[in-house]
């Protein structure tokens, strides 16, 4: 892999401040796919623009999901930590291509649509509430870690099947591993445990859960491939949800745009959740692609097995697509937040997201409605990962209210 200027590091506390100038100098300086730096200065493509992104997801063939097919495995370390975002020979959807693929993500779509809707917000609803309860008589909190961050996954894990108890450990275990840092790998062993244990479980007692309606499957999937499915969902469905959850209620905080939200103005809720996928989506950038064959892509030669990195964040905010910037996208969802093609996220997981998220912005905006920032907005930081999008903290204040 060559290039005529030097690559950028994926990493670094650009990306936590200002990631929008920082896509919009590498397309400046590299046009619409950018050579990039991973972990211990191993290559990569990243691709920018909204045209090449839909080129490459809409093309599973020339652009594989087999991460057997990269070139670099020769240099990867067995502790490196980026290995549960870019695993090699996981049993598990990510990576499985073709036929197979599309018999798995139907046993998955199947089994997210058994859930019923207004189940899911009654559970939604019931976990918000006592969350807030737990801090809604002190008239302060921190909104990222005591309620973004808890909620989406008491909901999944409720509705797959693990018992509430557990829901404290698979958060630290999901963020450890998203986070990709030192304890990636421990976190990604402490899921895939604890998903073997829920499965053997309801092999023993099946119940009206994900994991028992995965489990019956007719397509032939051994129980290690639902315990990997079930892992990718759990993780792909907790932590940009947590952080959708946070990146809207920071846009309705400190934008006057969406003030009538904080009175309980509902569509401007459905507003700033869509403005945030566009301007601030939690998924930022995916790994990835791999070249199944020498090809050119955005003006750059792509060798065999080069892996490629799916820019979600910067094809959203394209110059090409997005002209006017400050204009509010309204019900536009042609972003690439959820992906595209083959592998985007299931439209049925889509669904679940969004209620989780809305429900658990409505409730809080319910119970607390003068709710307000208890520190500059410029002040707020983000997490430091490349991949997702979150604000690290968010405190607040408001009146004190009793609890339910």
């Amino acid at each position: 892999m060559t290039t005529d200027t030097p690559p950028t590091r994926l990493s670094g506390p650009r990306f936590q401040t200002d990631p929008t100038q920082l896509y919009r100098e590498m397309r400046r300086a590299h046009g619409p796919v950018a050579p990039v730096l991973l972990e211990g200065d191993v290559p990569a493509w990243l691709v920018l623009d909204y045209r090449e992104l839909h080129q490459v997801t809409a093309d599973p063939v020339l652009f594989s999901r087999d991460s057997d097919l990269w070139n670099q495995w020769d240099r990867i370390p067995g502790d490196w930590p980026l290995l549960p975002m870019i695993g090699r020979k996981q049993p598990s959807i990510l990576y499985t291509v073709g036929e197979r693929h599309r018999e798995r993500a139907a046993m998955i779509g199947d089994a997210l649509e058994s859930v019923d809707p207004f189940a899911l917000r009654r559970i939604a609803e019931q976990y918000a509430d006592e969350l807030i309860n737990s801090f809604c008589g002190k008239g302060v909190t921190e909104i990222i870690g005591q309620y973004a961050m808890l909620l989406p996954v008491r909901v999944l894990a409720r509705i797959y099947g693990f018992p509430d108890d557990e829901g404290p450990a698979l958060v630290k275990a999901l963020n450890d591993m998203i986070d990709g840092r030192e304890l990636a790998l421990a976190g990604q062993q402490h899921l895939g445990q604890s998903m073997m244990n829920l499965l053997i479980a309801r092999q023993a007692s099946p119940a009206e859960d994900v994991a028992s309606h995965m489990l019956g499957n007719e397509a032939g999937f051994s129980l290690d491939e639902v315990a990997q499915d079930l892992m990718v969902m759990l993780a792909a469905g907790h932590q940009p949800t947590a952080d959708w959850i946070g990146n809207s209620l920071r846009l309705m905080l400190t934008d006057d745009r969406f003030a009538a939200s904080l009175s309980g103005g509902r569509h401007s809720v459905a507003e700033a959740m869509n403005e945030v996928l566009w301007e601030d989506t939690p998924t930022q950038n995916v790994a990835g692609r791999w070249a199944s064959r020498d090809t050119h892509l955005g003006g750059r030669h792509i060798q065999t097995g080069d892996m490629l990195l799916l820019g979600l964040a910067a094809a959203n905010a394209d110059p090409q697509v997005r002209t006017d910037g400050s204009t509010l996208t309204g019900g536009n969802n042609a972003f690439f937040s959820f992906g595209h093609g083959e592998h985007r996220c299931p439209f049925p997981a889509q669904e679940i997201a969004e209620v989780v998220a809305r429900t658990g912005i409505e409730v809080i905006l319910d119970r607390l409605p003068d709710i307000d920032l208890a520190a500059p907005g410029e002040s707020l930081t983000q997490r430091p990962s490349p991949w997702l999008r979150g604000l690290s903290s968010l405190p607040v204040t408001f009146t004190p209210v009793p609890a339910l």
